[in-house]
């Protein structure tokens, strides 16, 4: 059965499009058939792997309006080894247009259903809101991963999360669950670090994976080269935590 992850936070900065692109490559250099879908205004996700966001001619705002398919919008001849669903800021439309549709929270669901079977995984990036297009991805998803900085503010907003994926569950989508909490830009030199890592332990327990993401220089310029950073730098410290990530996923998911 192909696993769809959704990797959201609503509050930005905390490394979401970078674990995004990174782990779709990690699972990908283990031999998954993997699927990324850029479901955030921003585009960087598709940037991040090798695609022009600004000359796209079809991207995922096509296939949530209905207008293509999403195997006329996945894109296959990358630098990378995964294939990508791109979006560009043009989905800032999204949430206007879908408002008036039929089914609006679970466009992106049926259109998915349709490719599926071709992927071991589909990582959905999602914007760092709790709007329309997150909803779209929690209802197409059966499990949210949580890239989560260890900072003062790291609870911050993460109720409201867990509020949203629990009355999603309720509603559409009764498979939906916390498939992981990441970790990311970690340094446990800090006291501060060790404080917000002990209040993640204890208030998530096993949900919280045992991967952590440390804040490296290389996983910084990577996206500037369109690639991840395990083809930038692959031996650095982020390249390494990133399939030391993805084998963590692939034990917690069976994939």
């Amino acid at each position: 059965m192909t696993q769809i992850i959704a990797l959201t936070n609503q509050k930005g900065g905390v490394g979401k499009t970078t674990s995004a692109v990174n782990l779709a490559a990690s699972l990908a250099g283990l031999d998954r058939r993997v699927l990324l879908v850029d479901l955030d205004p921003q585009g960087h996700a598709s940037m991040g792997s090798g695609i022009d966001k600004h000359a796209l001619e079809v991207s995922v705002l096509d296939v949530l309006l209905g207008e293509a398919s999403a195997a006329d919008a996945i894109a296959r001849d990358l630098p990378v080894k995964f294939d990508v669903l791109p979006g560009n800021g043009d989905l800032t439309a999204a949430e206007v247009e879908l408002l008036d549709s039929d089914e609006r929270q679970s466009r992106l669901a049926q259109a998915l259903a349709s490719v599926a079977g071709d992927y071991d995984v589909i990582l959905i990036d999602c914007p760092p809101s709790l709007n329309m297009l997150t909803v779209n991805a929690l209802t197409a998803a059966n499990g949210v991963l949580i890239p989560l900085q260890c900072e003062f503010y790291a609870l911050e907003g993460l109720s409201a999360l867990l509020d949203t994926i629990e009355q999603i569950k309720q509603s559409v989508n009764a498979e939906l669950g916390v498939s992981g909490i990441l970790r990311t830009m970690y340094d446990k030199r800090t006291s501060l670090t060790r404080e917000v890592d002990k209040q993640l332990r204890d208030y998530f327990g096993d949900a919280l994976l045992k991967t952590t993401i440390p804040r490296n220089v290389k996983v910084a310029e990577a996206p500037s080269h369109g690639v991840p950073v395990t083809q930038y730098a692959r031996f650095s410290r982020g390249s390494q935590a990133y399939r030391v990530l993805a084998k963590e996923m692939i034990r917690r998911l069976a994939l």
